[in-house]
């Protein structure tokens, strides 16, 4: 099990990864403040799980993606581009998205 410190670097590093990935991939520059607040919150809430919490986050790829959903939302990246997101969103079929990036894309059809 990776200690407290190594898991908030692995996560920021693995939701940096994907924020990139995921406006790459959309042909859209990231909204620089909102990821950095996004990855300010994650850090926050990760350091705030208990040692059990973060043993299971450590483990589990689906308590990740619940972390980095929340951090997404809570930093308001998904209002940032919402016309033009939402508009992609609606014919996912032509994103070539990983699955994973489907919750965040949910976020702007809500």
């Amino acid at each position: 099990m990776p200690t407290p410190t190594d898991l908030v670097s692995m996560m920021r590093e693995e939701f940096r990864r994907h924020l990139e990935l995921f406006y790459a991939r959309l042909k859209l520059a990231p909204p620089y403040d909102s990821v950095e607040k996004a990855i300010k919150y994650l850090t926050a809430e990760v350091n705030a799980l208990s040692p059990s919490d973060r043993a299971r986050l450590s483990e589990e790829s689906s308590l990740r993606w619940a972390q980095f959903r929340r951090a997404f939302e809570a930093s308001g990246l998904h209002k940032k581009h919402r016309g033009i997101i939402a508009g992609l969103a609606r014919d996912r079929t032509t994103l070539d998205l990983p699955p994973e990036h489907q919750t965040w894309l949910d976020l702007f059809r809500s």
